[in-house]
């Protein structure tokens, strides 16, 4: 020990011409003797702890007296910047505070002492003292940073983050959080709140930095530029920092190691542009915020993803509350509702709104929602300065798309439906599926759009309003419609097939190969065609109106044609009603008389399904007419086929049997096997609300034969439904069960939930018959719950029913 302290003081004295027993001599043969060495040094300045720690706060140093008192009571090696803090509050000279830290080095990792101490430089005097420890990179005694911005005076919401991120940094480890999402979706807000709240937990200090990766002032920060600013935040003078980007992120991990520090690395480009400022160092947390998903740092740098999305409705009227008060909100609620709504929930457009009422007090909640109504100015209402602008902030990340990716975003701003799966997007743009996925993933990654579920994408609705604001700017009228001809296309060729799979059509459905601008998607069996309207039927919905308004008019009537039945089953009547009257619209102006036809049929069907009576008469006497203008002997069928609807709630069995029987001579004379069969089984219905159960039977089973011939689910369901009603009023209750239970299971598979309401509604019928009140009212439960979800007219009458059992209902 002795030799180690010669060769340490005469090396000092040959580069300082210092005496090697200046003060008190640092060299210690063990931790506990150097803790026993500052403790002297301590004694000899005559300083109290409290005294220490304020003279060590005036040179940017934190070593509270209690952290001092604990540090000289123990046996083990303080920390190194606990110790220069010491040194510094006791002014001891810069060249004696090398030695302390040369055998401080020597104690903590066995390295060689300094060959030589720099104290010349004029970065000492401000209380930084450098060296070189063998080949070691330089040591530096940092400053404190504390470069946090101030924090989001308007925040709210985000509760979950802010736990999930406390969470995070408590795990053992570097902490190196992503947090990613949209322009104006909150992440620096988000940050900064964060770490303002929990700034006790990183006394030696926190670094912060905006990246640049999208910003309209210029390109990206450099790595080099942005561990350079760190090094000086740290202390190191600016004559110390090494040249090249390698040496500088040396020093700065260097410098780092050990620390509780914080370290936001706010508005990142990409990967590359972060790792360079990634920390060592297991004590130190690093948060970044991006538009882009940063999977290569989660892959290989442990990063934890911490996707943020839009505010839920409670959050969003929290942040209007902040600003505006609750008062202000309780006297216009529905304005409130339109205003979170019209703004995406984005937070910060509704800070922008939210700052525009504040700064009128006097105008009206109600007022503003007005200006955000109108789609195409709704950017508009939402402009600010540089930094706030709605348009600018999305303009960052889509100017950073390929040109294939915007020219793809633009184009998905025509997209009619909430939503669009990939081989719909390939369609839209007129290119492969593949690459159509690679352009996706490209505005996924920049979080333009999200992929809310396995290849379906969506983009909220000021982003869908910037999207079309750009493809009216960027490209022409032609390129347009012929983006909105290709989304029809892709939509019609597969609700064909979907349609087919769903069972017989009254008209046959002429299946061709797609075009070639169309990317298909396989829908094979009756599931997949149901699922595959149960996922597009909204983008179906809104194509149907879009190319009426177009100039499309073909398409329209067509996919309402198609989509009807699937509506029909579903009990989706809203949309049915307005699909068929934007398809007869279509009609009317193509002056086709058969598709107008069609959609008087349609809309005949759908009027009585929801007991508009009247209309259905209507509405079946306009396609009569037409039809036998047109000569067409199976529309005539169809039109008489239907015409139940109107007798049946009124009962006028006769009638209907009579127009029963008249279907079944023109679907005859036609040669439509299909309409022949289930022309026969209305005939045996109507005879059995007659009160002829056996002549019903005959006919519905001869339906019912024919019908699984031609594998025809949905109308086989209804024989067995005929059937059964026949069977109950015989009293033969059993086989009435049994055929219900067979209509049952066919419409559940069918997924035809109105029609499944309707028979379990008469099996609770027969089992109450049957003295089976349990089992009736079970049944009748499960037919109200149906038919209340569906709100159709029929499920108070079904109510009652279960009133009636309140033992049973209790």
């Amino acid at each position: 020990m002795d030799g180690e302290r010669q060769g340490v003081g005469a090396a000092y004295e040959r580069v300082n011409g210092l005496t090697a027993d200046a003060g008190v001599d640092p060299a210690a043969a063990s931790p506990e003797q150097y803790v026993m060495l500052l403790r002297q040094l301590r004694d000899r300045s005559g300083l109290t702890y409290r005294a220490i720690a304020r003279r060590a706060d005036v040179h940017g140093h934190i070593l509270p007296a209690s952290t001092l008192a604990t540090m000289l009571s123990r046996a083990t090696l303080p920390r190194r910047e606990r110790v220069i803090a010491l040194l510094t509050a006791c002014d001891v000279p810069i060249e004696r505070q090398a030695l302390w830290l040369a055998e401080w080095f020597r104690l903590a990792g066995g390295q060689a002492v300094p060959q030589q101490v720099l104290t010349e430089d004029p970065g000492l005097t401000a209380g930084a003292v450098a060296w070189p420890v063998a080949d070691a990179a330089p040591v530096y005694a940092m400053s404190l940073p504390r470069q946090l911005p101030a924090g989001p005076a308007l925040f709210a919401g985000r509760a979950g983050e802010l736990g999930h991120l406390t969470e995070l940094m408590e795990q053992r480890g570097t902490l190196i959080a992503a947090i990613t999402g949209a322009g104006g979706v909150g992440k620096t807000w988000l940050a900064l709140r964060w770490a303002h709240d929990n700034l006790d937990r990183f006394p030696d200090g926190q670094l912060h930095i905006s990246l640049r990766g999208f910003d309209p002032s210029g390109p990206p920060m450099p790595p080099v530029v942005a561990v350079h600013t760190f090094l000086q935040a740290l202390g190191v003078p600016p004559g110390a920092i090494p040249a090249g980007l390698d040496a500088q992120v040396g020093l700065y991990r260097t410098l780092v190691a050990g620390k509780r520090m914080l370290i936001v690395l706010d508005n990142a480009r990409d990967a590359d542009q972060v790792r360079p400022l990634l920390p060592g160092s297991a004590e130190c947390v690093v948060i970044i915020t991006s538009r882009h998903q940063l999977t290569s740092l989660i892959a290989t740098d442990g990063a934890h993803p911490l996707t943020l999305d839009l505010f839920t409705p409670t959050d969003a009227y929290r942040l209007l509350a902040r600003r505006l008060g609750e008062r202000r909100l309780a006297g216009e609620p529905a304005a409130v509702a339109d205003i979170v709504s019209r703004c995406a929930r984005l937070p910060l457009a509704l800070a922008l709104v939210a700052a525009r009422a504040a700064t009128h007090p006097h105008r009206t909640l109600a007022a503003l929602a007005d200006e955000l109504r109108d789609g195409g100015h709704r950017l508009d209402a939402l402009a600010g300065d540089s930094a706030t602008d709605i348009r600018t902030v999305f303009s960052w990340s889509y100017h950073a798309l390929t040109a294939d990716a915007a020219r793809l975003f633009r184009l998905l701003g025509l997209h009619c439906g909430p939503d669009i799966s990939a081989p719909a997007a390939a369609s839209l743009a007129g290119i492969p599926a593949r690459r159509a996925r690679e352009l996706l993933a490209e505005l996924s990654g920049a979080h333009l759009i999200a992929e809310h579920t396995p290849r379906r994408y969506t983009l909220h609705d000021l982003l869908r309003a910037y999207a079309t604001e750009q493809a009216y700017t960027h490209d022409s009228d032609v390129e347009r419609r012929a983006a909105t001809g290709r989304m029809v296309d892709h939509y019609l060729h597969h609700a064909k097939t979907a349609r087919v799979l769903l069972g017989p059509h009254r008209d046959p459905i002429a299946l061709t190969p797609p075009p070639p601008h169309v990317a298909s998607e396989t829908i094979a069996g009756h599931r997949e065609a149901l699922d595959w309207f149960i996922r597009e039927h909204p983008a179906i919905v809104a194509a149907i109106h879009t190319a009426g308004d177009a100039g499309f008019e073909p398409y329209a009537w067509e996919l309402a044609d198609l989509i009807g039945t699937f509506f029909n089953r579903q009990g989706h009547w809203h949309d049915w009603h307005s699909t068929t009257q934007a398809a007869l619209r279509a009609a009317q102006r193509l002056h086709d008389r058969r598709a107008q036809a069609n959609a008087h049929c349609w809309l005949a069907e759908l009027y009585a399904w929801i007991g508009r009576h009247d209309d259905t008469s209507i509405h079946l006497e306009h396609a009569r007419l037409l039809y036998e203008q047109l000569a067409d002997t199976a529309g005539l069928a169809y039109v008489y086929l239907c015409r139940g609807w109107v007798h049946e709630p009124r009962l006028r069995y006769g009638d209907a049997l009579h127009d029963a029987e008249e279907a079944l001579r023109l679907y005859t004379a036609a040669g439509h096997v299909h309409g022949q069969a289930n022309a026969l089984n209305n005939v045996g219905w109507y005879h059995a609300q007659l009160g002829n159960y056996q002549q019903a039977i005959v006919y519905c089973q001869q339906a019912l034969t024919r019908l699984q011939q031609l594998g025809s689910p949905v109308w086989e369901a209804r024989a067995w439904d005929s059937l059964g009603y026949a069977h109950h009023h015989l009293s033969r209750y059993q086989q009435a069960t049994d055929c219900y239970q067979h209509a049952i299971e066919l419409f559940r598979d069918l997924r035809n939930r109105r029609y499944e309401a309707r028979i379990l509604n008469r099996l609770g019928d027969t089992h109450y018959a049957a003295g089976k009140t349990k089992a009736a009212y079970e049944s009748w439960q499960l037919a109200w719950s149906i038919l209340h979800q569906l709100d159709h007219p029929d499920a108070p009458g079904i109510r009652t029913k279960l009133t009636s059992l309140p033992r049973l209902s209790a």
